[in-house]
């Protein structure tokens, strides 16, 4: 081998070297710790060690109400648990909707109201509800039990079973299942309490104590009970503590779709298009379920259920046998989920049709309601469109907005948007948008220019709109706290804030430094913030300027699961495109 075929060869060789550490630095700058896992997130810890089983619950006091049918959930085996109200509604196109929660009229009554998902259902689709007349209640072929039956469509019937609870759609004419809830028994709700005073609950493990076996070791039972109780009430991971001042409030439950070989959806997460097993025979015993929980992850890995920037509890199944269903929990409680093997549930007893393929699913989640709905397709088009139906449709982008778009993190001044704009020309290469990211900025504070860098942004974005281009201005829904930013001052004076534990506006720490964030559950201040949009509050914009509404999780960086500081440094040397 002659020298310059040598030399060739080292370059090779150190270049792949360089790419093979780039590969491992990538793989250990994961920092699993960082992140919470099912056994350190109680909720999902609780859900996933239950058996199925037939299940103890039972529907009762069923009977027709505004449209709508509606029952008692009670658990047979345990009358010191408040019964759950539920209703079934049905909606053009065969569409059932399952609502579960507490009953406000128990006593005594639940201590505050669970929270419930707003401003998702689009106001059409209750237009679109079959108002039910009658109640059909019978014992349905090869079940002992009678169940009610509400009508869908010419080809679906939804069924509520009584005892033991359970809810599934079913085609009307061969009898056979599409999509179960419950038919493993693991519904679960964890229903809202107040903090026993302590003599209380010393008298209750007094009660307790009395009948333990006399060879049971009460030291170890003491401190179970102490942390079972100490979980009740407060959440601890890495240093944080979230308080629970009405103890755990979870939901979970599982799901079954039939005639199905494949499940799709609830994004994101980096793995197939097809969602992998999560567990039941052959996994291993630590493996993780997909989890639902907005995050600001730079660097993950692949083939993981870990989940990422967006969190949609939406599930497609398909199959041969039947096509494709649906199934949404309208729920912005952090969520679980597990795709389960077959025969993971071998030792249950229960008995479910097998004459097709079946995927089972359980979902976790945190707090909320049961809000669900069920879409029967067939095809995969009817399952988008039922689901469209229920949550809008997305608004159509711009023809420009199609185009290419230039972006980078940051330009630093008028002048570099001119030559980066010119050398486009100059080599011909086409493009509508150019974006500028959070350094235009007065200091990080949104709606403003830095003056300096950006003394004159109309023309800037005039001369652009002249060659039919347009600019992207970023503002993110975090404000810096700071008493001279006009922003900051408005929001802490009219109480816009998103508040703490405590009452105070909440104070997390992102990219301004020290910020607050408004509560756009709000109306009033959802309008306020669209108007801080408008010509004349956000000075310096034009009508080719447009807006990239960035870190909408939103993003805190000091809270017990971080985004990684280097996501900052490598967005110094890596072009990214924010579309």
């Amino acid at each position: 081998m002659n020298p310059p075929q040598m030399k060739n060869l080292t370059l090779l060789l150190l270049l792949l070297l360089f790419l093979f550490s780039l590969h491992l630095t990538s793989v250990l700058s994961w920092k699993k710790d960082e992140f919470r896992n099912c056994n350190q997130t109680p909720f999902c810890k609780r859900a996933r060690s239950r058996k199925p089983a037939p299940s103890s619950l039972i529907a009762t006091d069923v009977s027709i109400s505004d449209g709508d049918l509606v029952a008692k959930i009670t658990n047979r085996r345990d009358d010191q648990i408040k019964p759950l109200i539920l209703s079934l509604s049905a909606y053009q196109d065969g569409i059932l909707r399952l609502r579960i929660d507490e009953d406000p009229s128990s006593i005594p009554p639940p201590p505050k109201k669970r929270f419930e998902v707003p401003n998702v259902v689009v106001p059409e689709f209750t237009s679109k509800k079959l108002w039910l007349q009658n109640l059909d209640t019978k014992t349905l072929d090869g079940d002992s039990s009678p169940s009610s039956i509400v009508y869908l469509n010419e080809e679906y019937d939804a069924v509520l079973r009584l005892e033991p609870f359970e809810v599934y759609v079913r085609d009307k004419y061969g009898g056979k299942r599409v999509i179960s809830l419950n038919s493993h028994g693991l519904f679960d709700f964890e229903q809202l309490k107040h903090k026993k005073p302590k003599s209380d609950q010393e008298e209750e493990k007094h009660d307790h104590d009395q009948y333990q076996d006399d060879d049971q070791d009460q030291d170890q039972v003491q401190v179970k009970e102490e942390k079972d109780e100490d979980e009740d009430w407060a959440e601890r991971f890495r240093g944080h503590t979230d308080s629970r001042p009405y103890g755990p409030q979870s939901i979970s439950f599982d799901v079954s779709f039939y005639g199905a070989d494949f499940v799709y959806g609830i994004p994101e997460h980096a793995t197939s298009f097809a969602l992998k097993p999560t567990r039941g025979p052959g996994l291993e015993d630590h493996s993780e379920p997909y989890r639902l929980f907005n995050l600001d992850v730079f660097e993950y890995v692949h083939e993981a259920p870990f989940g990422l920037y967006g969190s949609i509890p939406f599930m497609i199944s398909h199959g041969k046998s039947h096509g494709t269903s649906g199934f949404f929990w309208l729920n912005a409680a952090e969520m679980q989920i597990d795709v389960l093997t077959a025969g993971w549930d071998a030792d249950s007893g229960i008995s479910l049709p097998s004459d097709r393929s079946r995927i089972d699913t359980l979902w976790m989640s945190e707090a909320g309601i049961v809000d669900a709905f069920f879409f029967v397709g067939p095809k995969p088009k009817d399952v988008v469109r039922q689901y469209t139906s229920v949550t809008g449709t997305p608004a159509m982008p711009q023809l420009f907005a199609t185009a290419y778009h230039q972006c980078r993190w940051n330009y630093r001044d008028e002048e570099d948007v001119e030559n980066v704009d010119a050398k486009f020309d100059e080599n011909n290469i086409p493009y509508d948008v150019l974006w500028l990211d959070i350094e235009h900025t007065d200091g990080k504070r949104y709606f403003t220019w830095d003056r300096a860098l950006f003394p004159h942004p109309e023309e800037m974005q005039n001369k652009l709109a002249a060659k039919g281009r347009h600019m992207v201005t970023i503002v993110d829904p975090h404000t810096k706290r700071d008493d001279g930013y006009f922003l900051h001052k408005e929001a802490t004076q009219k109480g816009y804030y998103v508040k703490d534990a405590n009452g105070n506006d909440f104070d997390g720490w992102c990219w301004p430094g020290s910020s607050s964030y408004p509560d756009t559950l709000n109306p009033e201040i959802r309008s306020w913030w669209a108007d801080r949009f408008s010509y004349e509050n956000y000075v310096g914009s034009t009508p080719s300027l447009y807006i990239w509404n960035d870190m909408n999780e939103p993003s805190v960086f000091n809270g017990p699961e971080v985004c990684h500081s280097t996501h900052m440094l490598l967005l110094l040397f890596v072009e990214v495109l924010h579309f």
